[in-house]
């Protein structure tokens, strides 16, 4: 009986911790862990000006980014086994708040941490 108190409080208290995506929301420094490697990360360094850098991957190299409504592009080049390829991804922001970013990839969810700035924010 008492849940039911706390779950409209809990209900808001999210939704409220949610942000829309704007350029300003997202630029920052975004990571994951890396599968199979405790202690290592990986992302992307979405830059104001619309420009994105890797973040511990040699492989993939970001170069931009852009949002449209709820939807995350990123635009780079592909290196691998002695070839590059362009690419473009496009996913669907499902959850953006200071610290978190959950991206939709075709029905693959990836949960990102934003990383400090320089200046600890």
């Amino acid at each position: 009986m008492r849940f039911s108190f706390f779950l409209p409080a809990l209900s808001l208290l999210a939704a409220s911790c949610s942000m829309q995506p704007t350029p300003a929301s997202l630029s920052g420094s975004w990571t994951q862990p890396v599968p199979g490697q405790p202690g290592n990360v990986q992302g992307m360094r979405l830059l104001p000006d619309g420009r994105a850098v890797s973040i511990n991957m040699h492989t993939l190299l970001y170069q931009s980014w852009q949002l449209d409504g709820n939807r995350l592009t990123l635009t780079g080049k592909s290196m691998g086994n002695g070839n590059s390829s362009l690419f473009t991804a496009t996913s669907t922001i499902d959850r953006l708040s200071r610290n978190t970013l959950i991206l939709d990839t075709d029905g693959t969810r990836e949960t990102y941490t934003r990383m400090p700035d320089a200046d600890g924010r």
